[in-house]
């Protein structure tokens, strides 16, 4: 199977710091927290990292690790680091056939603070990443069986509409995986699109940025899931916008859009599939967090690789929550991902029950 990743292509610089060396400050009426940095303050550092990062760049090496024939479509400056990121995709057998280079930018980069929850806060440089234009979408790219687009901003998501659009005219799987700006700032031109993506794959505050345009269309609140025992999400439903709806009604209003398959991530509450007629749920895996940094990556792209291999949706399930949590036991977003015969040796031995309801 052949796949098209693209999206963001990033230098990550990972700063580790010890919880007793900065001070976090959270919310008592809400899911944020704050690390605080001492103004004029050296702070000392457990270890300082430099790695090959951004969702176009991590969703190619997980899903060539995963056995595919993977090209990726990222802009990059005329620099040191795209230098870097060539020659790293490169001996992970991802094709640099489509790559741009341009001079007006040089090549993304972050700088990520890792304490406490191991949850970073990050510096983003976008830079080339911002820049993806029309004449960079060469049509012979897009003659692949899967595309895969991750997070584009600024001029580079003006460009979504034609990528989905090129995509879905050549015949492909097209799996999103967009962030919270592009949702905020671009939602009529997804919602238009709904009808050509296959696979959305978003997370709960995502999901939130989401709930205010479909109390719009389709009423607030919504159906209960039945049963006793029900996870997070679906117990409680999805906030934003000062609105709420229910997991169930969420997932059935983004069906009657016209979406093949909406995954939505909890961190460690777990995941769902909807895809219109019935909700999958499985659990996360109880491991050691070192990073979360590229978990959704990992989880989406993991996701879409099984479908591409054939795999029922209640093994990607599986497979995306394995891969996910072996990339949060690193602090960078590539070392943890598993190749296809560690994947599959996982899943065999971890017990990951899947629950289902209809809708």
């Amino acid at each position: 199977m052949r796949v098209l990743t693209l999206g963001g292509a990033m230098i990550d610089t990972i700063a580790i710091i010890s919880s007793d060396r900065i001070e976090r400050m959270a919310m008592s009426n809400a899911d944020s927290s704050f690390l605080l940095l001492e103004e004029g303050t050296k702070i000392e550092a457990q270890d300082v990292s430099t790695h090959c990062g951004g969702g176009g760049v991590n969703a190619a090496v997980a899903m060539a690790r995963l056995g595919l024939d993977v090209a990726t479509l990222v802009k990059l400056g005329r620099d040191q680091r795209a230098e870097t990121l060539l020659t790293s995709l490169m001996a992970e057998g991802v094709s640099t056939r489509w790559v741009v280079r341009d001079g007006r930018a040089p090549t993304g980069a972050s700088v990520l603070v890792s304490s406490h929850d191991r949850n970073a806060g990050v510096f983003t440089f976008r830079g080339a990443n911002t820049l993806l234009e029309a004449e960079d979408l060469r049509e012979d790219a897009f003659g692949v069986d899967v595309v895969y687009v991750s997070n584009l901003s600024n001029k580079s998501a003006e460009m979504f509409p034609r990528i989905v659009e090129t995509a879905k005219g050549n015949g492909a799987l097209v799996a999103v995986n967009p962030g919270l700006r592009q949702l905020s700032a671009y939602w009529p031109t997804v919602e238009a699109l709904l009808p050509k993506i296959d696979v959305l794959a978003i997370n709960r505050t995502e999901a939130g940025t989401i709930v205010p345009h479909l109390v719009a269309r389709f009423g607030e609140g919504g159906p209960r899931l039945a049963g006793d025992d029900l996870p997070f999400l679906a117990a409680r439903g999805l906030r934003g916008g000062g609105f709420e709806m229910s997991l169930a009604g969420f997932l059935a209003a983004m069906a009657k859009l016209g979406l093949g398959r909406l995954v939505l991530t909890d961190g460690d509450r777990g995941a769902y599939v909807g895809d219109g007629k019935e909700v999958l749920f499985c659990p996360a895996v109880d491991c050691e967090t070192v990073g979360t940094a590229g978990a959704g990556d990992a989880f989406a792209s993991t996701f879409t690789a099984a479908l591409a291999h054939g795999w029922s949706v209640e093994d990607g399930l599986r497979a995306a929550t394995l891969n996910a949590a072996s990339v949060i036991g690193y602090v960078d977003t590539q070392t943890g991902l598993l190749g296809h015969d560690a994947l599959r040796a996982r899943m065999q031995e971890t017990d990951l029950p899947i629950r289902r309801w209809p809708l």
